[in-house]
């Protein structure tokens, strides 16, 4: 999705998220939260705190459908495991997140609990270059720096690398747009939706940008293959406005 652009607000705690995120549910429902919040008292504390992450985890993304919060638990599980796999996945989860969230506050929360889990995933594999990137992006994306675009450099040196590394390429592609570099965009997302043509987001930032440079035809050919993957009904409606609109142009 588009990269999210918002003014500097103050900052969140993990707990005033997850006190936000509870204050919007019923009382039974913020009863069985706390429930599995309280839960661990002795014995294997790491097991028991595991298996109490992974159903927090579940709660807030199956029954409460708080993805951001249901993959912050994930990365304290995988934590937890000492997986670089799984703290991985989880941590570029919760990037993706930050690129459509439209609060600055909570884009800085996600930004700053990926980050935490890129440099646990470091700290496992230093040559993990996915980490690398995502952790480069962290700062460039997440309001976390005071400089930001200079992190687009670590990025660079991934992609330098490997430019068959479509995650550099991907995230590049998202600095392109930050920048107003809309052309260079293009070439990232062409070379991402080419290597791995089911990339959804890849596939909507390629449409937009041509939509941001006003290129019709080619925003509405892209739009058009982004409705059909797009499983949620509201993100369908949303692509299809966008289409008529510029087929009425």
């Amino acid at each position: 999705m588009p990269v999210a652009m918002a003014s500097q607000e103050a900052a969140l705690s993990t707990q005033d998220v997850i006190a936000a995120a509870k204050s919007k549910l019923p009382p039974e429902v913020q009863e069985r939260i706390t429930g599995l919040e309280n839960n661990v008292v002795r014995g294997d504390v790491v097991k028991l705190k595991i298996n109490q992450y992974r159903q927090l985890s579940s709660f807030w993304i199956d029954t409460v459908g708080n993805m951001p919060l249901g993959t912050y638990y994930k990365g304290k599980t995988a934590k937890l495991e000492n997986s670089e796999q799984n703290i991985t996945f989880a941590a570029r989860k919760l990037l993706s997140y930050v690129f459509v969230e439209q609060s600055q506050p909570m884009q800085t929360w996600m930004a700053t609990q990926a980050k935490g889990l890129f440099e646990d995933a470091l700290k496992i594999n230093p040559a993990n270059d996915s980490a690398k990137v995502g952790l480069g992006a962290c700062y460039m994306f997440g309001n976390i720096s005071s400089n930001p675009m200079q992190e687009i450099l670590k990025v660079r040196e991934v992609a330098d690398k490997n430019p068959d590394n479509m995650y550099a390429q991907y995230i590049l592609g998202l600095g392109d747009i930050k920048t107003g570099q809309y052309e260079n965009a293009i070439k990232r997302f062409s070379k991402v939706v080419a290597k791995q043509p089911l990339n959804l987001e890849a596939i909507f930032n390629l449409a937009d940008t041509y939509d941001r440079l006003q290129d019709k035809e080619n925003a509405i050919k892209w739009y058009k293959v982004a409705q059909q993957m797009v499983q949620v009904p509201a993100a369908k409606k949303e692509i299809g406005q966008r289409i008529e609109t510029l087929e009425n142009q």
